[in-house]
C-alpha cells in the first residue's frame, strides 16, 4: 500500500512540475508577443499615417530632392554665386516682381515677407499665386529655403500682372510696371515678353514700352526675358527686352551651351516687320544669358512643392537676383534720377560676362556670355575665389561636374527622389513665360 501511495506522489509530482515548466514556458514568451504585436500596431499606424499624408496636397518631408540641389550648385558655380562673400544677400535693394502674384504659404517662402503687393488683373487687396509662375520666379530671387534664394535679403514688391492662364495684357502689365516705379523699386523684373510694338530708336507706340522707358528715365534697372522661341525664332528677342537701356536675358543650359529655346537677337538692324536701327554695344541684344534649362524652382497650384522651370523666365529672375548683390555692394548704383548707374552696369555685363571659347565680342544667342557675378561685384569676393579671379575677370574655370542633363525639349525628369526626403511624385516644367 506504502508503494502504491509512494508511485502516486512521485506521479504527482512529476505532474506539478510539468505544470510548473509550461507555466514558466507561457511566462517567458509573453514579452516577445507583447514586442511583437505593439510592432504591428506602430507598423500599421505609420502606414496608415504615411498614406493620410501622400493624399495630402501639402504634405511634404524635408525638402528638395539630391538631383535639385546638385542642379543648383552647378549653376551657383556657373555664374560665380558662389564665389560671393556671404554678407551680400541683397539687404537694402528693392525688387519688383511683375508676375502671376506669389503664394507666401509655400515652404519656400517661410520668413519671406514682401513691401508691398498691387494686383492689376483681380484687384484683390491678399497676395495669392493662381497660376505659380510668379512664386516661381520669386523663389529663385528670395526663398529662404529648398532652392533659389539668390537675393535673399532683398525687400520685394509685387504687381500681378498675369492672370491664371499665364496670360496677359500690355496695358496690365504697364501699370504693374509704372506702380513698381512709384513704389521706389531699384529693380524691376520682367521674366515675360511679347511683340515689339511700333516704333524706332526709342520712341514707341506700345503702352509698354512706354512704361519701361519712364521707369529707365528714374534709373531703375529693367530685367527682362529674351524669349523662348529658339527653336521657332521669330529674328528679335521679345518685348520688352527689346528697348535698348533693358537688360535682356536669354538662357544657358548646365553644360555652358546656349539653352535650345532661346531667343536670338537682330543686331544688324532692319525694314520690315518691325523697323529695328543696327544695335552699338553694350546694348547688343540679348546682352547676358543665365541659367534656364531645368531651373530649380517652387512650385505652386501643383501636387509638388519643387521641381524645374526651363525658359528665359528663370534666366530672367536669376540675373535680377544678381543685380541686387551688386546694388548692395555699391549703393550708389541704386535709382538715381537718370540712366547713369545704368549704362556702367551694361558695360561691365559687356565685358566681364564669360563667352564661349574661341568667341569675343558679342553673338546674337550667346549674347556678350554667361552672366559673371564677381566680374560685375569686383572685389566682394570670399577668400577662396582668389586664385580663380582677378579683378572681376574669369580667366579660367574648372569643368563642371554635372548630373546628367535631359534633352532641352524635355518637360520631365526622374529625379529618382527618396520618398523620406521629399515628396514630389513628379517634376514638371512650367510654362516658362507668359506673353511668347
Amino acid at each position: 500500500m506504502d508503494q502504491e501511495i509512494d508511485s502516486v506522489t512521485e506521479f504527482l509530482s512529476q505532474n506539478d512540475e510539468g505544470v510548473s515548466a509550461h507555466s514558466a514556458s507561457k511566462v517567458s514568451a509573453l514579452p516577445y508577443l507583447i514586442t511583437a504585436v505593439s510592432t504591428l500596431v506602430t507598423g500599421l499606424s505609420i502606414a496608415i499615417l504615411a498614406m493620410w499624408l501622400l493624399s495630402e496636397e501639402n504634405a511634404i518631408f524635408g525638402g528638395p530632392p539630391a538631383t535639385l540641389l546638385a542642379w543648383q550648385d552647378d549653376y551657383e558655380r556657373m555664374t560665380a554665386i558662389d564665389k560671393v562673400d556671404g554678407d551680400l544677400d541683397g539687404s537694402g535693394v528693392t525688387i519688383c516682381i511683375v508676375d502671376s502674384g506669389v503664394d507666401l504659404s509655400h515652404p519656400g517662402m517661410d520668413g519671406v515677407s514682401i513691401n508691398g503687393w498691387y494686383d492689376a488683373i483681380n484687384g484683390r487687396i491678399d497676395p495669392y499665386d493662381d497660376q505659380g509662375h510668379g512664386t516661381a520666379m520669386a523663389g529663385i530671387i528670395a526663398s529662404k529655403g529648398g532652392v533659389g534664394g539668390i537675393a535673399k535679403g532683398s525687400e520685394l514688391l509685387i504687381a500681378k500682372g498675369i492672370d491664371d492662364s499665364g496670360s496677359g495684357t500690355d496695358e496690365g502689365i504697364a501699370e504693374a510696371v509704372d506702380w513698381c516705379s512709384a513704389q521706389g523699386a531699384d529693380i524691376i523684373s520682367l521674366s515675360l515678353g511679347g511683340d515689339q510694338g511700333p516704333g524706332l530708336s526709342g520712341l514707341t507706340l506700345d503702352v509698354l514700352e512706354n512704361s519701361v522707358e519712364d521707369a529707365l528715365d528714374e534709373g531703375v534697372f529693367v530685367v527682362a526675358a529674351a524669349g523662348n522661341d529658339g527653336t521657332d525664332d521669330d529674328g528679335d528677342v521679345a518685348s520688352p527686352g527689346s528697348v535698348e537701356d533693358v537688360i535682356c536675358v536669354g538662357g544657358v543650359n548646365r553644360n555652358g551651351d546656349v539653352w535650345s529655346g532661346s531667343s536670338q537677337g537682330d543686331n544688324n538692324g532692319r525694314l520690315w516687320p518691325n523697323p529695328i536701327l543696327p544695335r552699338q554695344d553694350p546694348d547688343k541684344k540679348p546682352e547676358v544669358i543665365a541659367p534656364a534649362s531645368e531651373v530649380p524652382v517652387l512650385l505652386t497650384n501643383s501636387g509638388s512643392w519643387y521641381g524645374y522651370s526651363s525658359g528665359t523666365s528663370a534666366a530672367t529672375a536669376w540675373v535680377s537676383g544678381i543685380l541686387a548683390l551688386v546694388i548692395q555692394n555699391e549703393p550708389d548704383l541704386a535709382r538715381s534720377g537718370d540712366r547713369s548707374a545704368i549704362e556702367d552696369i551694361k558695360t561691365r555685363i559687356s565685358q566681364t560676362s564669360t563667352q564661349k571659347e574661341g568667341v569675343s565680342g558679342h553673338d546674337d544667342r550667346f549674347g556678350y556670355g554667361i552672366v559673371n557675378t564677381i566680374g560685375l561685384i569686383g572685389d566682394a569676393t570670399n577668400e577662396s575665389s582668389q586664385n580663380r579671379y582677378s579683378g572681376g575677370i574669369l580667366y579660367s574655370q574648372q569643368e563642371m561636374s554635372t548630373t546628367n542633363v535631359a534633352p532641352d525639349s524635355s518637360t520631365k525628369a526622374d529625379l529618382n527622389p527618396r520618398i523620406w526626403d521629399s515628396l514630389i511624385a513628379e517634376i514638371h516644367e512650367l510654362k516658362a513665360s507668359t506673353r511668347f
